[in-house]
């Protein structure tokens, strides 16, 4: 069943892949890349990588990951108390580092922007198809998109690495893949919030 999720999720933004292939400009669809858009720098790399792994957003799904688990003990080696609460919360992070230092460091290499950019225009339906594209597509240079190859490393490299310290019930091949699926399905999670918070936001402080 994970197998088939992993399969199936990224099939779904498959469309917004093939409409915008690596490098070439005029492919881009429209809307993908926003005018304001700017490539990311050295240090705008480093502060996305300090962000995304100690940032607010970051503990915080840290917090709902390690609750969720301990509430369901999941997994049950860990047991359904605080303290596997604190192992649930503390083996995610060695693997978030890993992953999003795999992405950020191949990213360098192949000018590949980690950071989503909002459309924060348009109807629903094209913010979050907006949303879908940039989690397997990213940036590079000014006004160019290609496949996230550096993601797809980080995430598939965290959970497959993640195997040798894992408990026995969760360190199988078919787990490590279905958490990759979550892994995708998590980066797009992510960008949905990231394109609406704002309006959410400006819209609750004018009230």
């Amino acid at each position: 069943m994970r197998l088939l999720v992993f399969v199936g999720f990224p099939m779904l933004l498959v469309p917004g892949l093939l409409a915008a292939q690596a490098g070439d400009a005029s492919k881009v669809p429209q809307g993908i890349t926003p005018p304001h858009y700017q490539p990311i720098t050295k240090s705008g790399r480093t502060h996305w990588f300090v962000k995304s792994v100690v940032g607010p957003g970051s503990l915080a799904a840290g917090v709902v990951s390690a609750g969720w688990g301990t509430a369901f003990n999941n997994p049950p080696e860990y047991g359904s108390h605080f303290s596997g609460f604190a192992q649930r919360y503390g083996m995610r992070f060695p693997e978030l580092v890993m992953g999003n230092a795999i992405e950020a460091g191949l990213g360098a290499g192949w000018e590949e922007d980690p950071r989503y950019d909002r459309s924060g225009q348009g109807p629903l339906w094209q913010r979050l198809r907006h949303a879908a594209t940039l989690t397997v597509l990213a940036h590079r240079g000014e006004r160019t998109v290609a496949p996230a190859y550096a993601r797809y490393a980080g995430i598939v490299g965290e959970n497959f690495i993640a195997k040798a310290w894992r408990p026995d019930s969760e360190s199988s091949i078919n787990f490590a893949l279905g958490q990759c699926a979550l892994g995708f399905m998590g980066r797009f999670a992510s960008n949905v919030f990231d394109e609406f918070w704002p309006d959410v936001h400006n819209k609750m402080r004018h009230q």
